[in-house]
């Protein structure tokens, strides 16, 4: 049966500042693992989430450059750190800091999918980073994900940083 898809609702939810929020997807990013705190959080039953793609959880104020990024990252087997808004089941948000990981098949030498721990992010980084997405968003609406990438290049250019050091510096 398929499900309706969620609107977003002006309602923040609340990261614990010791919670984790843990899930592990294959190489299409299909989830296959979902720690309690991850299920909470998002308002989605484990079997509403395994099987599911992860941006399940997406919400729409999220640049697409982003998540273009974050893939181009790990599929390079590097690790991703990132600001990302998340939408629960219920419509509401929740920010996370986010760190994504490839993980290895037993060799080390082939990506067998992604490893991501999400924690509560500081609240002045996220002013910060929510005010960059919002102008991103607005470049990729003008002009699809090509405008969004050059508008997200420009921005960091301007600080003089790439992606990961500026996470860092917020």
């Amino acid at each position: 049966m398929h499900q309706p898809k969620v609107q977003p609702i002006n309602k923040e939810r609340e990261i614990p500042p010791d919670k984790f929020l843990v899930s592990k997807t294959d190489t299409k990013g299909i989830i296959k693992y979902a720690n309690t705190a991850f299920i909470e959080v998002s308002g989605y039953t484990e079997e509403e989430l395994i099987g599911k793609p992860h941006n399940i959880v997406r919400h729409p104020d999220m640049p697409r450059a982003v998540f273009k990024l974050l893939w181009d990252t790990i599929q390079k087997g590097q690790e991703f750190w990132g600001y990302v808004k998340n939408m629960a089941k219920d419509g509401s948000y929740y920010w996370v800091f986010a760190h994504v990981t490839p993980s290895y098949d037993t060799e080390g030498r082939h990506i067998i999918g992604y490893h991501s721990d999400r924690r509560k992010p500081r609240k002045e980084a996220v002013e910060k980073i929510e005010k960059i997405y919002q102008e991103v968003l607005e470049a990729e609406k003008q002009g699809g994900l090509e405008a969004g990438l050059k508008k997200f290049q420009e921005i960091l250019e301007m600080e003089g940083k790439d992606y990961a050091e500026f996470v860092f510096s917020l």
